[in-house]
């Protein structure tokens, strides 16, 4: 199962505590008229909140409307999505982890930037103090140049040639150092797949910090690889 996170950083002071505090039972209800004018219940809410020495973990639950045809009859009808979070420190700085798509596919509607919004509001009130993070190109060029046989398909954007927005190597394209050359000549590492050898898990990393774990794996396994291997190295 191909598991996307997306990892944040809180601009101001925080307390654990107060954050906890604030996440607790939270729970809010929007009315919503369906077509035959009965109204439904959509509730946004915190579950499984848990607190321990430098880390909060909890699921960020909302209620959606869903419509789709049936025999020429418009239906709608009520789904729940959920997604895992993780507030966590590092040197001095702290992190929100959402467990959730960064773009929509499918009919998804929670994404992880939907979450981090929303959980910057319950907390601070504004949506602006949760913000995104960056792995520079940089770093992501030194992780491929560190072990190029571990690296599995790099996505190239910002591309100057005209016409050509992304390039991408892949398979035996990776070991040819010519070829990679020429194409960072040209662009930007945006994206590179590798293996994390000594975990045994296959990751995606973008320069905006989505992580997206490919490995048959858990939750915890991402969240542990994130904490310990990534956080080090995002700007």
């Amino acid at each position: 199962m191909v598991l996307p996170a997306k990892i944040f950083e809180i601009k101001e002071e925080s307390n654990f505590g107060l954050i906890a505090q604030k996440l607790k039972d939270f729970h809010e209800v929007e009315n919503y008229e369906i077509n035959d004018g009965k109204t439904i219940p959509l509730a946004t809410e915190i579950l499984s909140l848990t607190l321990k020495e430098n880390l909060i973990s909890g699921i960020f639950s909302a209620d959606f409307m869903q419509t789709y045809y049936y025999k020429r009859n418009l239906i709608e009808s009520p789904v729940t999505e959920e997604a895992h979070f993780w507030f966590t420190r590092f040197e001095k700085r702290t992190f929100l982890i959402v467990v959730a798509p960064s773009v929509a596919r499918g009919v998804k509607k929670l994404l992880s930037n939907h979450v981090a919004n929303r959980l910057s509001k319950i907390i601070f009130i504004t949506p602006r103090v949760i913000v995104e993070t960056k792995i520079p190109h940089e770093t992501l060029k030194t992780l491929h140049e560190s072990n190029p046989k571990a690296t599995r398909l790099i996505w190239f954007d910002q591309v100057d040639i005209p016409g050509v927005e992304k390039l991408c190597l892949a398979g035996s394209e990776l070991v040819d150092s010519q070829l990679y050359l020429d194409y960072l000549a040209h662009g930007q590492i945006w994206y590179v797949v590798f293996e994390a050898q000594k975990r045994g898990l296959t990751m995606g990393i973008t320069r905006n910090s989505v992580v997206t774990l490919f490995s048959k794996s858990s939750k915890e396994d991402l969240i542990n690889y994130i904490r310990e291997d990534l956080l080090k190295i995002v700007e």
